[in-house]
């Protein structure tokens, strides 16, 4: 085949899956991999479609039609520069390279900041919605080189999910690391939702409930306000059976999570910019404390909790976690949105926030119910500082917080570790509060450092001898 529409570096099940995707929906392919297994398996599977796996990255590129269209799907960090190193002298003045991996965006910033004067347009895309979102409608978040948008536009609305009013959940994020932000940030909400969800799991499991009853809950939950994709794959992963002891398969599987960095950047741009995103952070640091599981069953045998006093009321107990998962929720939603908009005054992308809501309706990992509402508050508003005082959802959490209150306390008095809930009702109960107690911390530090202290009736910096 000569003159085919897109070139795929990177026939993993991504990759694959993409490419697919785009011969489906028109585009012809060429793939290349590293891999000769990969390349044979990938001219197996598309025999007979608009496809072809090349022998070298550079007969890849000659098999494009101008402008090229390049889209790597490598791992994040050295074997993108790795790529990049080889296509670079390939390609021409107006081509294009996508960046379909969770890229850091400081490394799409700085790769495109490389390309300057070469004509080579870069463009670092979001890509969520896993090996099943590839293949039928990923949610996509493209950034880069503005003069590249009309270039991918066609192909990327084209394989992207479809939200409910048929919108395809793929916009324009804005200029440099724009795309690969918004994804990191999605990726560090999904951290959070995820960690919620197995804090309301691990409480009803404080109530008796089997897992099958667990999953009749979630089932009826995602009917509601909770309605999402990860809601719906719990209630599924609660009713899978274990083949070889007959009871439920999650709890045969080990409690250690994995985690492949998202989640930690989330946490570690919000301290750099200093913006409060503490239940995104708790749940990474959830993740930790599940990897040292040695320690932690023989720390069982030493350290004592509280006793657990019976729930005599389950059906009210669990309506109150289901308003604190959604209240909680809500406070995730709100931390991630507040470092887009710090990262947007910082970076001047201007990001489209209700584009961004829109986009993540369908498709992606945390697709839900809740972001119509999110998208709705943004276009009603595009300047709001943060999502809790819209008043949808300064109603919503007047509704919920009472419950997530009584979640906590009930938590606590069992001794059940629910850092995200926590950490959203302080962050809730934090920006609500007109005066913190930071006033005795800048005292403390004047005492001790003499770092001077601003006072409520004066402008200017003002240091006190408080020894004397």
């Amino acid at each position: 085949m000569q003159q085919l529409h897109i070139g795929l570096v990177g026939l993993g099940v991504m990759g694959e899956n993409l490419a697919l995707n785009l011969e489906r929906n028109g585009f012809s392919v060429s793939g290349f991999d590293l891999d000769s297994a990969k390349r044979q398996s990938f001219a197996h599977r598309t025999q007979g479609l608009k496809a072809c796996a090349a022998d070298s990255l550079a007969n890849m590129v000659h098999s494009l039609q101008v402008p090229r269209r390049v889209w790597l799907m490598v791992p994040a960090g050295a074997p993108v520069d790795a790529v990049l190193a080889e296509l670079r002298p390939l390609l021409s003045a107006g081509d294009v390279v996508i960046d379909g991996g969770n890229t850091l965006f400081t490394d799409t910033q700085r790769r495109i900041a490389a390309l300057q004067g070469t004509g080579i347009a870069y463009v670092g895309c979001g890509v969520s919605g896993g090996e099943e979102g590839a293949l039928h409608g990923p949610a996509l978040m493209p950034g880069g080189s503005p003069e590249a948008w009309p270039l991918v536009k066609p192909f990327l609305q084209a394989i992207a999910a479809k939200a409910e009013d048929t919108q395809p959940c793929c916009e324009w994020m804005g200029p440099g690391g724009a795309g690969h932000f918004v994804k990191m940030v999605h990726n560090g909400i999904e951290y959070a939702d995820m960690q919620m969800i197995c804090e309301a799991y691990a409480l009803m499991q404080c109530l008796g409930m089997t897992p099958s009853e667990m999953s009749a809950v979630f089932r009826e939950w995602n009917g509601g306000a909770l309605a999402s994709y990860l809601i719906s794959i719990t209630a599924d992963i609660l009713m899978q059976q274990d083949p070889e002891t007959g009871g439920a398969l999650v709890d045969m599987i080990l409690d250690t999570a994995e985690q492949k960095g998202t989640g930690k950047w989330t946490s570690q741009v919000a301290l750099d910019m200093g913006v409060s995103a503490p239940t995104i952070a708790d749940a990474v640091f959830a993740r930790t404390m599940s990897a040292i599981q040695p320690e932690r069953v023989a720390a069982a045998l030493v350290l004592q909790g509280p006793t657990r006093p019976p729930v005599t009321d389950r059906p009210a107990v669990l309506e109150r976690i289901q308003q604190a998962l959604l209240g909680a929720k809500v406070c995730a939603y709100a931390q991630g949105f507040a470092l887009l908009k710090s990262a947007d005054r910082e970076h001047q992308w201007h990001l489209p926030m209700d584009q961004v809501a829109s986009v993540w309706r369908a498709g992606c990992i945390i697709r839900a119910q809740l972001l119509k509402d999110i998208q709705g508050a943004f276009r009603q508003n595009p300047d709001l500082p943060n999502l809790l005082v819209a008043p949808h959802f300064a109603t919503l959490m007047a509704q919920c917080q009472q419950d997530l209150r009584e979640v906590v306390s009930m938590a606590a008095l069992r001794g059940v570790a629910v850092p995200a809930f926590m950490s959203a009702l302080s962050y809730y109960d934090a920006y609500r509060c007109a005066r913190l107690p930071a006033n005795l911390l800048q005292a403390q530090r004047d005492y001790f450092g003499a770092h001077t202290y601003q006072r409520l009736d004066k402008p200017g910096k003002f240091h006190t001898a408080w020894r004397g």
